[in-house]
């Protein structure tokens, strides 16, 4: 089997801005296997708060070896982006290789549309507004918060969206005495959840906090190894592909997840169809879906995932599995 990188960059449609910095474009990296006359591929995007860069990512693959399976490649690397790519890049290429659609290898029901997130990235209270407004049809708004003066801003997405479901993410952005300040006020706003509000270093603050608006653990979780660190501190697990290590170890993560009374949300980094292709699987029965990555793209994949009132649906066989 012949391994091979590149680096693809999707320009952004606006720019897009977190507590830890903005970005106008999403820089990937597909891995394409070559096998038998087939070809699978995957995507995966380095995160540089996980100390991940295009470079390290790309060393990181193109050491494997060629004859690379799933399973051995749990022994090779260890949960991130890299793995990921690949991981995805297998299930593809055997599904291929069989003839098959990649729910099927896995033992999965078909998966149908699922209702997604729409993000609104951090901006001055007006402009969260006119955002919120302009997307108040979607039944589910993410606002990305993290500034210890997020409570204009909820008001705002509040005032612009009336109707919508909405769930906040801090990314580590807030302190306990921040959440607990904003915590009534999440629930008069009718906020349904709250994603990472500390830092993943200082989150043993959560333990004994009243949380009246549910917790989701982001950055805190990222494989199965993670979850014993999650008691009394989250009431949801948050399964994004280029954290686990691939779609294999997100089922995995899921199923562990919802054993030990968590429940489960579906996330992503900002990358193309390609790489929400695989989270599609992991989505349903999800209490939260967030699978917008391709909805913030100015520009996408050949056959990309489709959106509609019903949500993200899953990929036709020309983009994935």
């Amino acid at each position: 089997m012949r391994i091979e990188v590149t680096r693809d960059v999707f320009k952004l449609a606006e720019v897009f801005t977190i507590s830890r910095g903005s970005r106008t474009e999403a820089k990937v990296l597909t891995v394409r296997l070559h096998a038998g006359g087939v070809t699978g591929w995957g995507e995966c995007v380095p995160y540089a708060r996980y100390g991940e860069t295009l470079e390290s990512v790309t060393a990181e693959i193109e050491a494997l070896p060629g004859d690379i399976t799933r399973r051995s490649l749990y022994d090779l690397l260890p949960a991130g982006a890299a793995r990921n790519a690949v991981d995805c890049a297998l299930w593809d290429l055997e599904a291929k290789q069989a003839g098959k659609r990649v729910w099927e290898l896995a033992g999965l029901a078909q998966p149908g549309p699922e209702i997604t997130a729409y993000t609104l990235s951090l901006a001055s209270p007006a402009e969260m507004q006119v955002q919120a407004a302009k997307h108040a049809h979607r039944p589910l708004l993410k606002i990305k918060l993290g500034t210890p003066d997020d409570m204009p801003r909820l008001e705002a997405v509040r005032a612009g969206a009336p109707k919508s479901t909405i769930i906040v993410d801090a990314n580590e952005g807030w302190s306990a005495e921040v959440y607990a300040d904003l915590a009534p006020h999440l629930v008069r706003l009718g906020v349904a959840l709250v994603e990472q509000p500390l830092p993943a270093g200082e989150d043993d603050a959560l333990i004994g906090l009243d949380r009246p608006v549910p917790v989701c653990a982001d950055e805190s979780a990222h494989d199965r190894a993670s979850l014993p660190k999650l008691k009394g501190k989250y009431d949801v697990v948050n399964v994004k592909l280029d954290k686990t290590g691939g779609l294999t170890e997100a089922l995995a993560l899921r199923d562990a997840a919802r054993a030990e009374g968590y429940d489960v949300m579906v996330g992503c980094m900002v990358g193309s169809s390609l790489a929400m292709a695989p989270a599609t699987l992991v989505a349903k029965g999800a209490t939260i879906v967030d699978l917008d990555g391709p909805l913030l793209l100015a520009e996408d994949r050949d056959e990309p995932l489709i959106f509609d009132k019903a949500g993200v649906h899953p990929p036709v066989a020309g983009l994935w599995g």
